[in-house]
């Protein structure tokens, strides 16, 4: 059974499903809320879990209810932790969500990025088939990265939307695979980040999603669904993808991304738990449908 350590936020989400998303001096009804653990790095080891990946997290959380309550569902959903204690209070991030699926998120760091690499044991690594970073501060994640290339691990990198607001350029230097969205490979490319990069995942939506590599483009339409929110979608469509991409080709770990980021659009919250029946199931309907 491969074996990956994901590492960044683990965040409380407060979730606020409204009647529209508001203007400037505009207000909203709100329909419906939930609550529960959400952070990309926390989202994308989760499912992994559910898709029988042996999961371990390196993250931080506050000394409060919130950061028990996260550590309890990461624990119950078969996510083995490193969480470091922090001083500050753990992350809570509000997540306002449309009806057409669209989303609007207001937060703070919190605790969420107190952690360091040399929180991580020493040989972690050594047994460990991948490494998933996603957005954290350049130099924790530039620390991680090369401790993993010493050992031959390879790394994968979702930066999200702070790409273009922090340095990760040493990041991307050091993975073989990033997952961005057109937006964030617009920005990579613009700016020369990607010249490294064995494999590059540009996600599209609902439209689906390509990997480029050595020239070639290999690409997925994705999978039709009414959206609800499309909180996390990205975070179980790179889950989906790691986790079919121990055994299969780009071609299947697409569909897979793609069926798993469906699932999440159709999942009210930033957290999807799902299993392989369920992902199975999608695929078996196809593309489009």
């Amino acid at each position: 059974m491969a074996r990956v350590l994901c590492a960044g936020h683990v965040n409380w989400d407060v979730t606020l499903q409204v009647d529209r998303l508001p203007g400037p001096d505009g207000e909203a009804q709100i329909v419906d809320q939930c609550q529960s653990g959400g952070g990309s790095a926390s989202n994308v080891a989760v499912l992994l879990a559910g898709l029988d990946v042996e999961t371990t997290l390196l993250g931080s959380v506050g000394a409060d209810e919130h950061g028990w309550l996260a550590a309890r569902e990461l624990d119950r959903a078969g996510v083995e932790t490193v969480l470091v204690e922090a001083d500050d209070a753990t992350a809570v991030k509000y997540l306002v969500v449309d009806e057409g699926g669209e989303v609007m998120v207001l937060g703070n760091d919190g605790a969420n990025e107190a952690f360091t690499a040399d929180d991580l044991e020493p040989g972690t690594l050594d047994t460990t088939d991948r490494l998933h970073l996603t957005s954290q501060r350049p130099a924790t994640a530039v620390a991680l990265a090369r401790r993993a290339t010493e050992a031959g691990c390879p790394v994968s990198f979702d930066p999200g939307r702070r790409l273009d607001e922090r340095d990760y350029e040493p990041v991307l230097a050091a993975v073989d695979l990033v997952f961005l969205n057109q937006r964030e490979a617009d920005i990579a490319a613009e700016a020369g980040l990607l010249s490294g990069v064995d494999r590059v995942v540009v996600k599209h939506g609902a439209g689906g999603a390509e990997v480029r590599t050595d020239g070639e483009t290999i690409s997925h339409p994705g999978f039709a669904v009414d959206p609800v929110d499309t909180t996390g979608a990205g975070d179980a469509f790179a889950a989906g993808f790691l986790a079919a991409s121990q055994s299969g080709s780009d071609e299947y770990a697409l569909a897979v991304g793609n069926a798993c980021g469906a699932l999440a659009a159709r999942t009210t919250g930033a957290r999807l738990h799902a299993e392989w029946r369920d992902v199975e199931a999608l695929l078996d309907i196809g593309p489009g449908e």
